[in-house]
Parts: structure tokens; C-alpha cells; sequence
């Protein structure tokens, strides 16, 4: 059995980061935030690289520090009414080859004290993007129906997200697929236990996810005419 990525230490880290949110702070516990959190994470995503690539050669994993598919700690406070320096959480983006120019489907990973979990898909498209899924659900529902209806599916993962209130214009209120058509999010979501993210079959775990989702990806990869 492969040793734990994850240490029961990252989430203290991140849980008195929660209550000592502050640059001084962060200074002083730099160390051990890269040892505990930064560390830890870079060598998920770098053992994640290969298996992904099976699902797909179109997701990149990349576990460069700067750059890479690590989020950064530090929080854009420019617009938010929040000024708090530091994010309280750990997260990853698995982000497809196209995804810098364009909103496009991939994975996500999340840790955070009592809140962890696995996302994939599209999170907030562009209009542009968001119309064309809706015009591909609406053209091809059994196609849809396929990506989000299998029983791997089903069983690994749900659909979550915001949606309209309304029908969006352009599309006739009683297609049988309106609800679908109604989100503004297409995105899979499973969600585990601080346990869970601490055991030595979360990249197992993770990647049996990644499989289910694979087939809303390559539906909403094909909406935007972009390669799977």
C-alpha cells in the first residue's frame, strides 16, 4: 500500500491560518505551510500526471509551484470586501490544454477543514460558452443523458450548480431536458471526509472519480469544439 499523500498536519495548518489570518503570521509559519500543505499537494498532482493522462491527454497536471496546477494561497482582495491576506483552503486545477484561452472542462481538487472534495466539468462558463452546452443539450439529449446517467456516474458523483430561474431565451420551456438547460454550471461534484483525504487510496479515489466524470467532460469538451 502506497504511504498518504496528506498528513492530519495540513489541516491544523489550515484550520489556524483560519483563525490567525494574518500576513505576521503567515511570515513566521511560511516553512511550515510549504512543508505541510504546499509540499504535499505538488507531489499529488505530480503522481496524478500519468494515470490523468489515461483519461485523458488533453488535462494537463502539472505540479510546477508557480504556474502549475496549484492554486496559489493568496487571496485577490482587490474587489472583495473580505481583505482577509490568505486562502483558508488547498486546492488544485486540472485544467484542459486549451483552457488558458478559453473556458473549457477538467478536474479540480479541494481540501479544506471539514470541506473536501472533487469537482470536474465547467464552473461559471462565458455566455458564449454557456450557450453552446445548452444548444448541445437541447440538440442531443440522449448524448447528455449518457454523459450524466451512467451508473459509474451515478454512483461516483452529482451534478451541482447554480441554475436559472427561467427558461433561457431561445430555448422552448418544455424541452424534457429544461432543467438541465437551465444551469449555469455544469459541474460534478464528490465530497469526502478529512479521513478520506488522509488515507493512502485517495489518488486511487480520486482517479476512479475522474474516470466517471471523463464522459461530461468529453460532452461539454465536444459542445465547445474542443478535443477529449
Amino acid at each position: 500500500m502506497p504511504a498518504a499523500h496528506f498528513r492530519r498536519e495540513l489541516f491544523g495548518f489550515l484550520e489556524e491560518l483560519r483563525r490567525n489570518n494574518d500576513r505576521a503570521w503567515f511570515a513566521a509559519n511560511k516553512e511550515r505551510y510549504e512543508r505541510e500543505v504546499r509540499d504535499p499537494m505538488l507531489a499529488f498532482i505530480a503522481d496524478l500526471a500519468k494515470p490523468l493522462s489515461a483519461i485523458s491527454r488533453q488535462v494537463l497536471a502539472d505540479p510546477r509551484p508557480v504556474g502549475g496546477s496549484l492554486f496559489r494561497i493568496y487571496r485577490d482582495t482587490r474587489f472583495a470586501n473580505d481583505k482577509s491576506p490568505y486562502k483558508t483552503h488547498v486546492a488544485a486545477q486540472f485544467r484542459h490544454r486549451a483552457g488558458k484561452d478559453v473556458h473549457a472542462p477538467g478536474y479540480y481538487i479541494h481540501l479544506e477543514p471539514r470541506q473536501a472534495f472533487a469537482g470536474a466539468g465547467l464552473w461559471h462558463p462565458e455566455p458564449e460558452a454557456l450557450q453552446a452546452v445548452r444548444t448541445a443539450i437541447a440538440k442531443q439529449p440522449a448524448a447528455w443523458r449518457k454523459a450524466v446517467s451512467g451508473s459509474a456516474f451515478r454512483k461516483a458523483c452529482a451534478l451541482e450548480g447554480e441554475s436559472a430561474k427561467r427558461p433561457p431565451r431561445g430555448f422552448d420551456p418544455a424541452h424534457p431536458l429544461i432543467e438541465d438547460i437551465k444551469r449555469k454550471d455544469f459541474v460534478a461534484v464528490a465530497r469526502f471526509t478529512e479521513a478520506d483525504a488522509l488515507s493512502a487510496g485517495l489518488l486511487k479515489r480520486y482517479l476512479a472519480f475522474c474516470r466517471a466524470a471523463a464522459p461530461l467532460n468529453a460532452f461539454l469538451a465536444r459542445a465547445l469544439k474542443l478535443g477529449w
